[in-house]
């Protein structure tokens, strides 16, 4: 994602969309984009 959206569940192209299906995450299982300031990654 890097930067692109700020939850895993606005990525259309994640395979998180497939859990929440299966059930074995909610839809807030990351929390919400509490990490758009943290660091990772390269730059």
């Amino acid at each position: 994602m890097h930067g692109w959206v700020k939850a895993v569940i606005d990525w259309p192209y994640s395979s998180f969309h497939r859990y929440l299906q299966n059930e074995i995450y909610t839809a807030d299982w990351t929390g919400g984009g509490e990490f758009e300031d943290l660091e990772m990654g390269e730059r």
